[in-house]
């Protein structure tokens, strides 16, 4: 229910089965909605008779509806594409898997099924998947993921002995950019933490991301609990179900400053809580925070993750050790650190290089080689 004031100024009328969404702008928007009936959006202005009018007719117009009958499934060709993702998301390879991957998963093969479903799997070669991936090429990293959803998908299905081949064997990944996401810039970061004083959720956010390096997936879930004698301490949600990874990073003074100065985690487990009084999802997170960079008027490359990468980043100019980063990141491996550190390591690399050239006399002019002989000396002046 929601309470309206009249415009007349007689007093307050409370209307059943309304609600306020606001959209990403910021605007509020009046619906009706009941269960089993589509939701109605009214125009008019709150509290005006031709909002009243508009609310009766809304209303009168629903009760005339049926409840909408759930669509009834047909079962998938025994053998199609259909068939074989329902046994697969059946088994225990894909119900044991961490609840991010299960739905990364389901959602790719959901999409594979809508456009070919009904494909026997029998028939599946090589070319077939890589013509689905290059139907993908203008975005290569979902192209490429959909091709290993694929390969891991029949590699159960060969152990199941339902199909006689792995189809996603063997197929070159589609290139992409070898930087991955865009590593915020320190004039990015200052832009933002203009636009953002510290007490919003937003400055809390950057804060989050920067000074402790962890994806959004962990920041959200991070409150006062992990938080003993100035260490962070969290395990992070990739790969929790499968080989869990624990860090404790220590709670520096400019984001204890923050977390304090924020308001809105009181009496919370999340230090991020919504507009809805509850911690983010993932999804909803990734949304906000885009509205918010788009707030600060920044590119649409600056993404939470670009800021793990940001945080990986400072930290190599300043010196650490990839060891170091990774006590950090929390990554197992240190590839993808040097992946994320390669540019700053690139700078570091040439200044001392510089300061070498320096140092053994290398910055001093050469004369042209047109002024010198083959010997080496110069050429007497006439």
């Amino acid at each position: 229910m929601v309470e309206f004031r009249l415009k007349d100024g007689s007093g307050k009328i409370t209307l059943r089965y309304m609600v306020e969404d606001v959209d990403r702008h910021g605007n509020v928007r009046i619906y009706l909605r009941r269960k089993g009936h589509p939701k109605v959006r009214l125009m008019s202005t709150p509290g005006t008779p031709e909002f009243l009018a508009e609310y009766q007719a809304a209303l009168g117009a629903g009760a005339l509806r049926q409840p909408a009958k759930p669509k009834q499934r047909s079962e998938p060709a025994p053998g199609s594409l259909s068939w074989l993702a329902q046994r697969y998301y059946a088994s225990g390879k894909f119900t044991t898997a961490n609840p991010g991957t299960k739905k990364m998963r389901r959602s790719i093969i959901d999409r594979l099924c809508e456009q070919a479903g009904d494909a026997p799997v029998s028939t599946m070669q090589v070319e077939h998947v890589e013509a689905l991936r290059d139907q993908r090429a203008a975005t290569p990293a979902a192209a490429n993921n959909m091709v290993k959803v694929l390969r891991q998908m029949f590699a159960w299905a060969l152990k199941a002995k339902l199909v006689r081949l792995n189809p996603a064997v063997g197929i070159d990944p589609l290139p992409m950019n070898p930087d991955g996401h865009h590593t915020w810039t320190n004039e990015q970061v200052e832009q933002f933490e203009a636009h953002w004083p510290i007490g919003t959720n937003a400055r809390l956010a950057l804060a989050l991301l920067l000074y402790t390096g962890q994806r959004r997936s962990d920041i959200i879930r991070m409150g006062p609990q992990h938080v003993k004698d100035g260490w962070m301490t969290i395990t992070q949600t990739k790969n929790a179900g499968r080989n869990p990874v624990t860090v404790s990073v220590p709670v520096l003074p400019a984001l204890q400053e923050i977390i304090d100065a924020t308001p809105s985690w009181r009496g919370h487990l999340a230090f991020l809580i919504s507009k809805w009084d509850k911690p983010y999802t993932v999804d909803g997170f990734g949304r906000v925070f885009r509205e918010w960079c788009d707030k600060a008027e920044l590119p649409a490359e600056c993404s939470a993750h670009g800021l793990r990468k940001t945080a990986a980043t400072r930290l190599a100019e300043m010196g650490a050790t990839e060891h170091e980063i990774a006590a950090i990141t929390g990554h197992r491996s240190l590839n993808e650190v040097a992946r994320y550190t390669r540019k700053a390591r690139q700078k570091e690399l040439a200044a001392r290089a510089g300061a070498l050239m320096a140092e053994h006399g290398l910055n001093k002019s050469v004369p042209p080689i047109s002024d010198q002989l083959k010997s080496g000396t110069k050429t007497p002046g006439k």
